[in-house]
């Protein structure tokens, strides 16, 4: 059933949001940077989001145009396929101040979907 299919991708990009900004917490950009473990964490939940979101249906995305879904989606391609192009200090502006948005929408849509 899709709805079920759309609430598993949810949680796993909830979860993905709050283990990623879980790692960084506390952090200055300094530790982040210096901290190889954290940033390959931190770029495995960002890519376990841009996967999920893959698989939500159109219509969800589309009561959310305010999100760069196409960008979401394809920052996965980029942590898997040119992962050494990827830059420590643009996975920590990520996670401080391009999370938020997303995690709104999906927190809205779970409470949508769990009725």
């Amino acid at each position: 059933m899709p709805t079920d299919r759309a609430l598993v991708a949810l949680t796993d990009i909830s979860d993905n949001l709050d283990l990623a900004q879980g790692f960084v917490q506390g952090m200055t950009e300094a530790q982040f940077l210096a901290d190889r473990r954290t940033f390959y964490a931190v770029t495995r939940c960002l890519e376990i989001v841009s996967e999920a979101c893959r698989r939500l249906p159109q219509d969800l995305r589309d009561r959310h145009p305010h999100l760069p879904w196409r960008a979401i989606m394809g920052a996965g391609n980029i942590y898997r396929h040119d992962y050494d192009n990827v830059e420590e200090a643009f996975v920590w502006r990520t996670v401080q101040t391009g999370l938020a948005p997303l995690h709104e929408a999906v927190r809205s849509e779970i409470a949508r979907l769990a009725g």
